[in-house]
């Protein structure tokens, strides 16, 4: 019985105990379900499966004629995981000495004993995520790489692992860069400045998503979003024009050593802006793109710019002719306590009213704006209301500076406010609403709104297109139009522009040079007088397609006239322009006069030449001559065509010839040509008559 007793106590205390167990275990079950529940369900989710956001790429921003001026370029980290799966110890120690070799053959800063000794350092630390060099490498350097040993196996059995980081590239270098603009290093905040900023919901596109499960002990990927690429904006910057307007600027800015300069080139009937430059002044003493935006952003007192809109005024008023005549004086006038003073010693005296624009007399314009202004400056100020010349052009790119025109009885306003605002102080204009201002004259008038962006694409398709808009329809009547835009041809051909006077075309303009105001130490401060040197205008004067302003500011005695240090940019852009540009010739439409000695011609191809005689109705004798390439020889009635020929593996005789026939030519034959010059070739560094060297350098001399 004792026995009995004691066997079934001990099974009664097992069978508690299971009970009790039992309890425990479905209230712990019960207990994970309802309270921890989610928590471990999350937990559970996290190791089995995760996402993983997949970058767009940013959209591109293109020149006029679809040459990229902002593109995404993908370069490429290198790591290495010491423990992939199928990375055995037979595999690395097989390949490691040919792998260290290639990475030292490829990279050229260490051994090979160097890399190999840093490789098997990781292996045995077992990095998961080791980096193989510090470089960044492009995508065709991976393209080798991956060729590499046990770096050819892949991820999971040779361990190689890329990490993709995609940089921002220009690919003309500065040319613009300050108005294309810049990302944030923080890739998520997108564009800071320019053209990236004012765009970035079009050209950063959307994000996709990737979900990775584990199956097997390996992560395996599943697209669930797809990303949507950045749409590509294509602007009307123009990189010809950009190009010679930055060279141009750059030349001058270290020829009088001024502190920053922009020029901008825009499109008279559109608004499109064809070229916008912003040089500043380093440290270093050299000139870079990279700092301000002054073109748009920096509103200054424009100076003698500002007369055309004081002239408008008083011939929209009907106060004055042009033919009318003004006493100027000995170049001095006393307006309360300041005097007002001409740049000419000793004045111009009488002069027409004509003169005084094209001479740009402070003196003469501010009497004339006293005279007929005094008793109701209110009528002279909102008369520059009206042409829009106090408000903002609204531009897509932020950061436009605000115009700043007094209005009489505000706190600023004094005695000599109307005087001076006349030729262009105690008000502020930023560059490109100067510009703007000049273009509507050119324009007939009309104000159009100035633009960057002409339309975004996807995949090359058109998915916005941006238009002119105008935004003063009439900035004063035509008849005034048509007399100021005598006026600004007279200051290039008789006044203050007369060194940018050619005899191809004519250009309208109007030259500044203004002292630039310094805070409260006024116009002189601690450093002496500053200048600012400008000129605006457009180009054909008869039939304008471009207007242009050129701003040097931060000029000393070295040079600050505008004429001089503005004008001579805004000459060679529109010489360059007009030189290139074949739609602003006139159109032929008389035949060529049969007496006298006809146009002389380069030799050419005989399609070509073709072309230009019969276009001109000009008399060819010749015309049955079989061959592609022509000699010309202009006599008193006719032009003879004659053939040129060339001997198989000599070089040819280029002299005579234009650039392009002579390049095309050359190159045909095997030869690298280098040119300097313009017109037509005079020298050719290789004789004509010798034999061929494939690949050898020809240097013409074209004049």
């Amino acid at each position: 019985m004792t026995i009995k007793r004691d066997i079934t106590w001990r099974v009664g205390v097992v069978y508690l105990l299971l009970v009790a167990a039992a309890i425990f275990v479905f209230g712990k079950v019960v207990y994970l379900q309802v309270v921890e529940g989610e928590e471990w369900r999350e937990m559970q989710s996290h190791l089995t499966n995760r996402e993983k956001s997949i970058e767009a790429n940013r959209g591109n921003i293109l020149a006029c004629d679809g040459r990229k001026l902002a593109c995404s370029v993908p370069s490429y980290r290198l790591h290495m995981d010491m423990k992939a799966n199928g990375l055995t110890d037979e595999i690395f120690n097989a390949n490691i000495d040919s792998l260290a070799y290639c990475l030292s053959s490829f990279f050229k800063d260490q051994s090979k004993t160097y890399y190999k000794r840093k490789l098997i350092a990781a292996r045995q630390k077992g990095s998961r995520y080791y980096r193989i060099h510090r470089r960044r490498i492009s995508y065709t350097e991976l393209k080798e790489i991956k060729q590499f040993p046990i770096f050819r196996l892949g991820k999971n059995r040779g361990g190689f692992i890329t990490e993709q980081i995609d940089r921002r590239k220009l690919p003309f270098g500065m040319l613009a860069s300050r108005t294309i603009g810049k990302l944030y290093e923080e890739k998520e905040k997108g564009g800071m400045i320019g053209l990236e900023r004012a765009f970035d919901n079009e050209l950063k596109g959307r994000e996709g998503l990737s979900a990775y499960t584990r199956i097997s002990g390996r992560w395996v990927p599943e697209e669930i979003i797809a990303p949507k690429n950045g749409l590509d904006i294509q602007t009307s910057l123009d990189i010809d024009i950009q190009d010679v307007a930055e060279k141009s600027l750059m030349k001058q800015l270290n020829k009088y050593e001024g502190g920053h300069g922009s020029a901008i080139v825009m499109e008279v009937e559109t608004g499109k802006i064809k070229a916008i430059v912003n040089l500043h002044k380093t440290s270093n003493g050299k000139y870079i793109e990279d700092h301000f935006n002054y073109a748009i952003g920096e509103a200054t007192e424009p100076g003698s710019t500002f007369k055309l809109a004081s002239f408008i005024s008083v011939l929209e008023d009907g106060y004055i002719n042009l033919e009318d005549s003004i006493d100027t004086g000995n170049g001095k006038m006393k307006f309360y306590d300041r005097w007002m003073r001409d740049s000419h010693r000793g004045g111009f005296g009488k002069i027409s009213y004509q003169q005084v624009f094209e001479k740009s007399s402070n003196v003469g314009t501010s009497k004339m704006i006293v005279d007929h202004y005094k008793s109701d400056p209110k009528r002279f100020v909102e008369r520059l209301y009206s042409m829009g010349l106090n408000r903002q052009n609204g531009i897509e790119i932020k950061g436009e500076g605000e115009p700043m025109i007094k209005y009489p009885g505000s706190k600023s306003w004094s005695g000599v406010s109307l005087p001076w605002m006349s030729i262009g102080y105690e008000v502020k204009m930023t560059p490109l609403q100067t510009l703007t201002f000049y273009n509507a004259v050119a324009n007939n008038g009309k104000m159009v709104k100035p633009y960057f962006v002409t339309g975004i694409y996807e995949h090359g398709s058109l998915k916005k297109e941006y238009k002119p808009e105008i935004i003063n329809p009439s900035i004063c009547s035509l008849p005034t139009i048509e007399k100021v835009h005598e006026m600004l041809v007279g200051v290039v051909e008789n006044g203050t522009a007369k060194n940018i006077r050619n005899s191809n075309y004519k250009i309208a303009g109007k030259t500044g040079t203004a002292q630039v105001a310094k805070g409260s130490g006024g116009y002189k401060g601690g450093s002496g007088v500053e200048y600012q040197a400008s000129f605006c205008g457009y180009f054909p004067a008869e039939r304008p397609k471009y207007s242009c302003i050129v701003v040097v500011k931060g000029l000393s005695s070295k040079g600050y006239y505008g004429n001089i240090v503005a004008g001579s940019v805004f000459k060679d852009i529109a010489d360059r322009v007009h030189a290139s540009g074949f739609d602003m010739a006139e159109e032929v439409v008389e035949a060529m006069p049969t007496s006298g000695v006809l146009p002389y011609s380069k030799g050419g191809t005989k399609n070509d030449l073709l072309t230009v005689f019969t276009t001109i109705k000009a008399p060819i004798d010749g015309k049955e001559v079989e061959a592609d390439w022509i000699s010309t020889l202009a006599q008193e009635h006719k032009i003879n065509f004659s053939r040129k020929s060339f001997s198989n593996g000599l070089v040819p005789n280029v002299k005579g010839m234009g650039a392009k026939d002579a390049v095309s030519l050359l190159e045909n034959v095997g030869l690298k040509v280098i040119v300097s010059g313009r017109g037509k070739v005079t020298e050719q560094s290789v004789s004509a008559g010798s034999r061929v060297v494939k690949g050898k350098q020809v240097f013409l001399k074209l004049s």
